[in-house]
């Protein structure tokens, strides 16, 4: 008699939402970081030069500050996978029109421009609603593992898309790596259309969508490790991006050979990033955000060098250093925020946490190219270095940032619990779970 094969059963904590909120996210990130990839090189293969670059990487942005706020309210206000649906539709259009523009053959700066706006659009109403849903999927002492499961499954997708997207433009060009995340887009709605709200109970009436942004506005100012930490990432988050998206192309094509180089070490640093999450699955720092904040530091390594610049091994080295302490932090800041904030505002904070984090972006990628032309370009790639580690520096004098401390049991406190009080409450938990056997 044959025995059957055991079946592979999901954990306790990876419900239906979850899984399917982690399989539409692989899907998005195959096709959108290759698809950062292919905006950029689709700009300078049309004749543009590094400030046409941060131009275009600012057209995206600055929608998505614009709109940020109000899609966070709308989420916490509709279901929220309707939201995520409409929005992937959005970006599905526009990157699908980008595409047959790239591949038609010399497409203009300005459409290039309107085309990325419409993607910023789609993304402010996404983001919140998608961290919403995904932190109101999971529960328990399991949540951290959740998320670095999650994460993990993400940057993974997003390892096989840049180094698949680097490839693809060299090999192919920027057109159909355009096209492939467009339809990505409409596999990640049609999955993220099956999710299930009637778990989360209805939103009672409010006052408004201008009384919810005020709502929000003060869950956010009521905690000082919230908005310190999102003060510091607003800086972090700009020069960070501008390095990548503006200066790593430029260093890539005039000093180590084209897309794909740039792509294998964009890919380096996703691979840091599955490194980190495996890491965060196992281990739970208790003083959350004081273990997130010092791995914040390793950010400044890239940029310095892309500024030397590295040969392609070393860059790659660096970039998955990188990877893997950005993702010992992302996973401290959800489970703090899950653990923090409640369930019925986790979209509106969030949506302040995202505006705050990218506020600065537009201006940054902009600005890249002008300070490019008056200050070298490696002088600038040192000063974006710099900045990193001066505001992580300054967050750490934040009593709430060092003391912050896991709990086992989810207890959202209001603005004006003091989170002294709650680390502590947090502090006797740790310790019972260290006893318990566990890392933390």
């Amino acid at each position: 008699m044959t025995t059957p094969a055991p079946r592979l059963r999901r954990p306790s904590w990876a419900g239906r939402n979850y899984t399917l909120l982690t399989a539409a996210a692989i899907v998005t990130n195959l096709g959108s970081h290759g698809a950062l990839i292919a905006a950029a090189f689709a700009v300078l293969d049309a004749g543009g030069d590094g400030g046409d670059v941060g131009l275009v990487a600012a057209a995206r942005t600055l929608p998505l500050v614009l709109f940020l706020l109000i899609g966070g309210a709308v989420a916490d206000r509709l279901p929220r996978h309707h939201v995520m649906v409409a929005a992937n539709a959005l970006n599905c259009l526009s990157q699908a029109a980008f595409a047959v523009l790239v591949l038609a053959g010399e497409p203009q700066l300005w459409q290039m421009m309107l085309l990325t706006g419409l993607g910023g659009v789609g993304q402010a109403f996404f983001g919140p609603a998608a961290e919403g849903m995904l932190m109101s999927s999971v529960s328990g002492e399991q949540a951290s593992r959740a998320f670095a499961l999650y994460r993990m499954a993400m940057q993974g997708a997003g390892l096989g898309g840049a180094a698949l997207g680097g490839l693809l433009v060299a090999a192919m060009g920027p057109g159909w790596v355009l096209a492939v995340d467009a339809v990505a887009f409409a596999g990640a709605a049609a999955l993220r259309s099956l999710l299930d709200v009637g778990h989360i109970p209805p939103r009672e009436p409010g006052g408004g969508l201008l009384a919810d942004l005020r709502d929000g506005w003060r869950e956010f100012t009521g905690r000082p490790w919230l908005w310190s930490i999102v003060a510091q990432f607003s800086v972090v988050v700009a020069v960070v991006g501008a390095a990548e998206a503006v200066f790593g192309p430029l260093v890539a094509r005039d000093e180590l050979g084209g897309a794909g180089p740039w792509g294998l070490a964009l890919g380096a640093f996703g691979a840091g990033t599955v490194g980190g999450a495996l890491l965060m699955m196992r281990w739970k720092p208790r003083r959350l955000l004081f273990a997130g904040t010092l791995c914040v530091f390793p950010l400044a390594a890239p940029s310095a060098a892309l500024a030397v610049p590295l040969p392609v091994a070393g860059l790659a080295a660096v970039m998955f250093v990188s990877g893997v302490a950005i993702e010992v932090f992302g996973v401290s800041w959800m489970t703090a925020m899950h653990q923090e904030i409640p369930e019925e505002k986790l979209s509106r904070v969030a949506a302040y946490d995202w505006f705050g984090s990218v506020a600065m972006v537009p201006l940054a990628t902009a600005l890249a190219g002008p300070a490019e032309s008056a200050f070298g370009r490696s002088a600038s790639l040192w000063g974006c270095a710099a900045l990193v580690i001066v505001v992580t520096a300054a967050v750490l004098f934040v009593p709430d940032v060092r003391h912050l401390t896991r709990r086992t049991k989810e207890v959202a406190a209001g603005p004006g619990t003091s989170t002294e009080a709650a680390a502590g409450s947090g502090l006797a938990s740790a310790d019972a779970e260290s006893a318990a056997g566990r890392l933390g």
